[in-house]
């Protein structure tokens, strides 16, 4: 089984300007985009034999936090067992403890947050209130981590989040720092309640930095992950499967850690 366990969808009319936004964010991305849409990824994925996919999509204001939960929602239920949602949150909202009750009740599995899209540390108050909620109802946490031009996430602002919550567990997007790597490499392993994925980073780092940064994490605390729309899932799968790792080690990276972490096959969640 193939989880790819970082996409990014949106509703069929606003998905090609949303990711057009998301393009210009990142000043372009050296590869082929998809339309961000439901039905390109389930095709794309399918015929690079992905079997099931980790879907969210960012809140950039409180108010789009009930309507990208729905969607997201609508998406799971319409993609059966294919799809595993996370939910978005704000930390902006007046109504977080609402929202992340309706989230739960929606039947999500979890968190996503941006601190650099949404404009916030992700070691300050407004995020550790997120947190605090998050770690009392067991929701785990997917945080896009680094930015060389901005200081939200980067692996200084995570050790910090990782200290003052070992209960909550989190998922560094990125190997945990995009395009700050070596400072995440440096700083976050070891963490027990971090995992990272391995989304939008093999371009940069090549394979002896990739095969390096997963040792230092574990193949254990590893998933792999895309970054869909922005880059094509086939190469992806293939630079995954060229590195010099065991068959077990890329069994667990491949899909073996995102089924245990999200607990798929005995969903259990707990009540509002």
């Amino acid at each position: 089984m193939i989880i790819d366990s970082h996409c990014h969808i949106y509703p069929d009319k606003i998905a090609l300007k949303a990711v057009a936004s998301v393009d210009r964010f990142y000043d372009g991305l050296p590869a082929e985009h998809w339309d961000g849409t439901t039905g390109t990824l389930l095709k794309s994925g399918t015929k690079a034999g992905i079997s099931r996919f980790v879907v969210h999509s960012v809140a950039t204001s409180p108010a789009q936090v009930g309507p990208i939960n729905r969607f997201i929602h609508a998406s799971q239920e319409a993609a059966g067992e294919a799809f595993i949602g996370l939910g978005a949150l704000h930390p902006d909202s007046e109504t977080l403890r609402e929202d992340i009750r309706e989230l739960i009740s929606l039947g999500l599995h979890g968190i996503k947050i941006h601190p650099d899209f949404q404009r916030f540390e992700v070691d300050g108050p407004k995020a550790f209130r997120l947190f605090e909620l998050a770690e009392e109802h067991g929701l785990p946490v997917l945080i896009h981590t680094g930015d060389s031009r901005y200081d939200y996430s980067n692996p200084e602002r995570m050790v910090r989040v990782l200290k003052a919550f070992p209960g909550l567990r989190v998922i560094g997007a990125h190997f945990g720092g995009w395009s700050v790597w070596d400072r995440a490499e440096a700083m976050l392993p070891g963490f027990p309640n971090l995992w990272v994925d391995t989304s939008s980073s093999f371009h940069w780092l090549g394979a002896e930095r990739s095969l390096r940064i997963i040792r230092a994490f574990g193949a254990d605390h590893v998933f792999f992950g895309t970054d869909y729309p922005m880059w094509p899932q086939q190469p992806e799968i293939d630079f995954l499967s060229a590195l010099p790792l065991s068959p077990e080690e890329k069994e667990k990276i491949l899909g073996e850690n995102a089924l245990r972490f999200y607990d798929c096959k005995d969903d259990k969640r707990p009540e509002t």
